[in-house]
């Protein structure tokens, strides 16, 4: 038997370190993780290396239940894997142990992940309202821009004297996307070269 354990984040701004230190302060002899968002698969393939890993007998442990997947579906899919290769999964939080497969427990499990998901929805419909409440007040998002206003027009002025676009991004530490960007929107009519 062989304690596994599975810690994933969501962000690259978030940090898996907490999650490491606690799994192997409970002992588990092998680690898998993943750090990035679902807009990649690693995650998924860190959850599908550790289930090729374990075997009979063996127990996943997590920090949390929602460490194992983004949705419901994906948690549920995620301990349906882990059992089908008589493994057993344990939540460090205590919420979840799977080496009891009563009806009841059993019963639990899919009522904390359905609690798990739940959490999950509610965070980004607050995150998205406060994201709508921000933009309404005029607050910006992404990345600031390269150029202030006044940087702008002097890209303007050095654009409507033909300067070609290579030397302007140089002149005003940018790049030359950036120039065109600039000529596309305030200039209109064609200027010099690259």
């Amino acid at each position: 038997m062989a304690l596994v354990g599975f810690a994933r984040v969501s962000t690259d701004d978030q940090d898996l370190t907490l999650q490491l230190e606690a799994l192997r302060n409970a002992g588990c002899d092998k680690i898998f993780y993943g750090k990035h968002s679902g807009a990649t698969d690693e995650n998924g393939q860190q959850l599908a290396r550790l289930v090729d890993y374990i075997r009979d007998g063996d127990i996943v442990q997590v920090t949390k239940l929602d460490r194992l997947g983004r949705s419901l579906k994906m948690i549920l899919s995620a301990i349906d894997n882990i059992h089908a290769k008589q493994a057993t999964l344990k939540c460090l939080d205590g919420m979840i142990d799977t080496s009891n497969n009563s009806p009841i427990a059993t019963a639990i499990v899919n009522l904390i992940a359905t609690f798990a998901q739940l959490e999950r929805d509610l965070i980004i419909t607050r995150t998205s309202e406060g994201r709508a409440r921000a933009m309404a007040e005029g607050k910006r998002f992404g990345r600031k821009p390269s150029l202030d206003e006044k940087q702008i027009q002097s890209v303007v002025s050095a654009l409507k004297r033909k300067t070609p676009i290579r030397r302007v991004a140089i002149e005003h530490g940018t790049s030359r996307g950036t120039i065109y960007r600039i000529r596309n929107k305030y200039v209109q009519f064609q200027t010099g070269g690259d």
